[in-house]
């Protein structure tokens, strides 16, 4: 908040100058969303920071058995923020979850998975610090139903901005299915709504580069934020949503990561880009070589192409993901690589070159999407790539790439030599559960959290969609 982390005395002091009533302790489930409790001011003091505020682990998605459900949340003051969505003065703070009885870091808290996936990448002695710039995109509807029901089901979107109220009572500004990138206002309806948001991501200490529509023309969006380390990344990546989210709300609107809301338009991805940097100096640039990449990061994205049926488990976690990963709606469907070529499962940004943009090079991984749990995308992107360069697997001599053509429009002989990334859910999953070695090196991840979110992907999402009934069988099917 004031250009430098807060300690845990900061904190208090902070609370105490600006008239804070209540902080807000937030943490992440296993599956990927934010949970919280509240305490008031009268409950902080600096040893709150270091003795932690106790909660029931056997109530949050993925965490402990009712036998053993106390667990404790341990305030991370970095992390410290004011609130802009509450009446009462509040004070957001993001922990880390322990375990009691050992006093130790919990393993299935992914917060924890993040952080040791950045001291294993320090101990590898390959670089110091890894840098993440994901793009989440993001629908915002003006209206949403839907139910579930044993003799009904079914959903609604609307949108000011969808071409199905052409026939409507209007004005007759709407954008064309698939042309939401880049139309100014009056057809661009939410212009002032991204604002606010990267307003108040920027007080929230998140710096944004930009904010525009995006190719879906029904409400699509996307704020881009500048690069940060990885755990710190992930932070700022669920305050994001947070902001969208509530900023929508303030509008009258909803806001929706969902990878693919609406049939027939893109879908919704998260585009993550990510350098390695040791000694000030970046790891992936290289003058002279392919997109001016360096050996290492020929070698890191190897890795990642050789486990992106695993990395698909993690990165892109919902059935609903399939939807989005498709040919022909900019989804990244073909394992390969190459420069400027958002049809590529990795793309290599070209918008500047030559020594003096040596800062910039990064390598930009198209298959995941805003329903992930980012600290453990994050990290799991990163021990791949860290595998590959340990393991010197060269993509070119795997037959990766570089290929820099439009992967949707190759002859059939061409296309068959592409392999494709999974086609749903189980198939990801599956993948996961035989190839996640690379994950458990450095005890980054542990086989217990593996075998967690395995279960609960597989009973509690998979299952539970695959046995219910959808519209489109009921056309297909009825009348059989």
């Amino acid at each position: 908040m004031n250009g430098r982390e807060m300690t845990a005395r900061d904190v208090v002091a902070y609370v105490k100058e600006h008239g804070i009533k209540m902080v807000d302790l937030k943490f992440v489930d296993v599956p990927g969303t934010w949970q919280h409790t509240t305490i008031p001011t009268s409950q902080l003091d600096e040893k709150t920071f270091t003795k932690g505020i106790g909660f029931d682990g056997s109530s949050i998605r993925g965490f402990q058995a009712i036998e053993e459900s106390d667990m404790l949340l341990m305030p991370d003051p970095g992390t410290a923020r004011p609130d802009p969505f509450t009446a009462i003065p509040t004070l957001s703070v993001i922990c880390n979850v322990n375990d009691p009885v050992t006093q130790k870091p919990y393993s299935r808290d992914p917060r924890h998975v993040a952080q040791k996936a950045e001291e294993y990448l320090k101990a590898s002695g390959i670089a110091e610090v890894s840098y993440w710039g994901p793009e989440a995109e993001f629908y915002i509807f003006s209206n949403v139903q839907y139910e579930v029901l044993p003799h009904r089901m079914g959903f609604s979107i609307d949108s000011p901005e969808g071409t199905w109220n052409t026939g409507a009572a209007g004005l007759g500004n709407r954008i064309r299915v698939k042309e939401g990138y880049f139309p100014v206002p009056p057809a661009d309806t939410l212009l002032d709504a991204r604002s606010e948001m990267t307003i108040e991501m920027e007080k929230w200490g998140i710096e944004v580069e930009m904010q525009h529509h995006e190719v879906g023309h029904a409400g699509q969006g996307e704020i881009d934020m500048k690069y940060a380390p990885l755990t710190r990344m992930a932070d700022s990546l669920l305050s994001y949503k947070y902001i969208v989210k509530n900023v929508a709300r303030r509008h009258g609107l909803t806001a929706t990561f969902m990878p693919k809301p609406l049939f027939g338009d893109n879908g919704t991805g998260m585009h993550v880009h990510q350098s390695l940097w040791k000694g000030g100096q970046n790891v992936f640039y290289r003058e002279g070589g392919y997109a001016e990449l360096s050996q290492e990061a020929l070698y890191y994205i190897g890795g990642v192409l050789t486990h992106v049926d695993s990395l698909m488990g993690l990165c892109a976690p919902t059935t609903n993901s399939y939807r989005r990963l498709v040919p022909h709606y900019e989804a990244p469907v073909n394992i390969a690589f190459s420069q400027r070529n958002r049809s590529a499962a990795v793309r290599i940004p070209m918008y500047f070159s030559g020594p003096g943009a040596a800062a910039s090079k990064r390598i930009e991984f198209r298959c995941p999407d805003a329903t992930c749990n980012p600290y453990l995308a994050f990290a799991a992107i990163l021990m791949a790539g860290l595998d590959g360069i340990k393991r010197k697997l060269d993509p070119v001599k795997a037959g990766f790439g570089p290929l820099d053509k439009n992967t949707y429009e190759l002859d059939p002989e061409e296309a068959a030599k592409i392999k494709n990334v999974p086609g749903s859910l189980p198939a990801a999953l599956d993948a996961l559960e035989s190839d996640h070695e690379f994950l458990l090196e450095g005890d980054v991840f542990t086989r217990d959290l593996l075998d967690t979110w395995l279960g609960y992907k597989r009973t509690r999402e998979f299952h539970e969609v695959n046995i219910r009934p959808v519209p489109y069988e009921f056309f297909l099917y009825f009348d059989v």
